[in-house]
């Protein structure tokens, strides 16, 4: 018996550091994925865990998840993932595995892995293979979309009715592999669950990449209250990597130490970061306006993002890295904003529908010559899915 769920990524469209001092913020989800497969094996087999990006593959006895299983919980209410005994034992279950010095960045990732394989999938014997278009440490939720493909996998092969799950009416079409809609309440607690994920990986996550992985579309948060917004976007965007490092903490921890010296000139630039964030939103969900005047709504949102990189530029998260992009991209009339913390990271740019491709192309190839990486893919996509025909 094979399972395989696909989780996009997200993008935060508007609101970056802002969010953190209790202003709006939107993220949409990104068509770029995360994939999990997992494949019933025999009990000589145990876990085995294949990284196929990282090109890295961890096994684990059967007793060793059996005994991992004695203390963690399957109601996701009770389910700990902060309990110091639970990650001791677990650290000592990956010791065993000797992570490579090169891969020691990934060991949470490891912990939430088995945190959740036992808390849902128990002692069965199973080989999970991981899989991703999204590059790690980008600020595209790439750990998010881990948890939640990971948990709506784990949920699926358990056969539980925790995924009551009908096929999709285009799946012939698709040469007999579509993708598997699962419930709403069930999505509730993939969405659950992966936060616990989350969690393990990050400490104190806003729960926002997990929401907009699990549900997909459109996410707006304001002071941790979380809206979805179920309107897909109409837009189709470039993402540069920078290939920049960047550390996240001390970025929200210098925005939060210039808001103390300067709080009204922060305020203000947080206020009107807000209101790029309202009024983007309100353009996004025009759905008859962008039938009836494309150009000139993507025009608005093109403004917005201009106007956005400014604020955030203002605030001193942007890059020398990000700001080349920005100047490459302007040389085509496109506008560029960076999305997540900054300082690094990845940067978003529109691109128009009356974009030709071959300037598409010279524009990627600008970008890359320089030596950034560059994906297209579409913003606002349906999220986590079950697929058929593995």
């Amino acid at each position: 018996m094979e399972v395989e769920a696909r989780a996009p990524g997200k993008l935060i469209l508007a609101g970056e550091h802002a969010v953190v001092h209790g202003y709006a913020a939107v993220a949409a989800s990104l068509g770029l994925f995360t994939r999990c497969r997992i494949r019933r094996s025999t009990p000589s087999d145990g876990i085995c865990l294949q990284l196929l990006d990282l090109k890295l593959t961890l096994q684990w006895p059967l007793q060793d998840i059996e005994s991992l299983v004695k203390i963690v919980k399957s109601d996701v209410d009770l389910a700990d993932p902060n309990s110091p005994y639970i990650i001791e034992k677990i650290k000592d279950l990956i010791g065993e595995n000797s992570l490579p010095e090169a891969k020691i960045g990934i060991a949470s990732g490891v912990i939430a892995f088995l945190f959740l394989y036992s808390s849902i999938l128990g002692a069965i014997p199973a080989t999970v293979t991981i899989s991703a278009d999204l590059p790690m440490g980008a600020g595209l939720g790439s750990s998010a979309s881990f948890c939640v493909s990971l948990v709506a996998a784990l949920f699926a092969m358990t056969n539980m009715s925790a995924l009551n799950a009908s096929l999709n009416d285009n799946s012939e079409r698709n040469h007999g592999v579509g993708n598997v809609n699962i419930d709403e309440k069930d999505l509730e607690l993939v969405n659950k669950w992966a936060f616990k994920g989350e969690t393990i990986i990050h400490g104190r996550p806003s729960g926002i990449d997990n929401t907009v992985s699990t549900f997909g579309y459109v996410v707006k948060v304001k002071s941790g209250h979380l809206t979805r917004l179920h309107d897909s976007i109409p837009l189709k965007i470039l993402l540069t990597n920078t290939n920049v490092g960047r550390n996240t903490k001390a970025l929200v921890a210098g925005v939060g130490e210039r808001m103390q010296r300067h709080r009204k000139a922060m305020t203000a630039v947080f206020e009107a970061m807000e209101a790029i964030t309202e009024e983007l939103v309100e353009i996004l969900q025009s759905a008859s306006k962008w039938e009836s005047h494309r150009s000139e709504q993507e025009g608005k949102v093109e403004e917005l993002v201009e106007i956005n990189q400014g604020c955030l530029q203002s605030i001193g998260v942007s890059h020398p890295s990000i700001e080349l992009i920005c100047q490459t991209t302007a040389k085509y009339q496109l506008r560029s904003k960076l999305t997540g913390a900054g300082g690094g990271g990845c940067v978003l740019t529109i691109i128009p529908e009356g974009l030709g491709l071959k300037t598409l192309e010279k524009v990627k190839k600008d970008l890359e010559d320089q030596g950034f990486q560059c994906f297209e893919a579409a913003i606002g996509v349906a999220g986590v899915h079950l697929v058929q025909g593995v």
